[in-house]
């Protein structure tokens, strides 16, 4: 794809979402990585049914430490994988009151070391919370990216690493977020929606959903 096909992409992205925000309900850089450490495997909606409670009863590294492993399950038992993290979120609140004096780290070394964070969720927190222009590649971007030809990659390290290199820098900052959600509601996996999608002039894809002809006309009998 030609880097002016990419940035025609990008404009129209924006111009349909002028301010991408990502679906995860959080309120600080804490309760951010707590969503996005849930949200593995699983969806942001079953993420964001059961996060209210638990950042209104236990919204930081310390509260959340003193809630123990059993009762934070409590809150998450609806999310799959829920007790795996529910020991990674005990540990990483542990070590973000012991190393980091309660807040979240800014780099990514910090943030990798700590349970069940990936360079996934790395880039994420550092986007979304502290506004990086970072991209992060879950199965939506990497589909989106494969699918268009907008930054084909074999694995999802291959795909980021070419999207940062030929990703406009005055997109990086949104495109995660214009991204994924083209990729969750727009080009999905199974059916995409090419009829509707707003870049399909653009998309390099063979398979596109054909557009619907118009009824024929019934001719009368004369």
């Amino acid at each position: 794809m030609n880097p002016d096909k990419r940035r025609m992409i990008f404009q129209r992205l924006r111009t349909a979402n002028p301010a991408p925000r990502t679906e995860l309900l959080h309120r600080t850089p804490f309760e951010l990585l707590v969503a996005v450490v849930l949200s593995a495997q699983s969806t942001d909606r079953g993420v964001n049914r059961v996060t209210p409670a638990l950042f209104r009863d236990a919204g930081t590294p310390r509260l959340m430490h003193a809630l123990g492993f059993e009762r934070l399950c409590s809150y998450i038992k609806t999310i799959g994988l829920y007790r795996s993290k529910a020991k990674h979120l005990i540990e990483t609140c542990r070590l973000l009151q012991e190393i980091h004096k309660g807040e979240v780290p800014r780099d990514r070394q910090s943030l990798q070391a700590l349970p069940g964070v990936g360079r996934k969720t790395a880039n994420v927190i550092l986007n979304t919370a502290f506004g990086e222009p970072t991209i992060a590649v879950d199965t939506h971007i990497f589909r989106v990216a494969n699918r268009t030809a907008l930054a084909p990659g074999k694995d999802v390290l291959q795909v980021e690493q070419r999207l940062l290199k030929f990703v406009d820098d005055e997109f990086k900052l949104d495109a995660h977020h214009w991204l994924i959600l083209h990729g969750r509601y727009t080009c999905k996996a199974r059916k995409p929606e090419c009829t509707t999608c707003t870049i399909r002039d653009l998309c390099e894809y063979r398979s596109k959903t054909p557009a619907s002809k118009p009824p024929r006309k019934s001719q009368r009998a004369l």
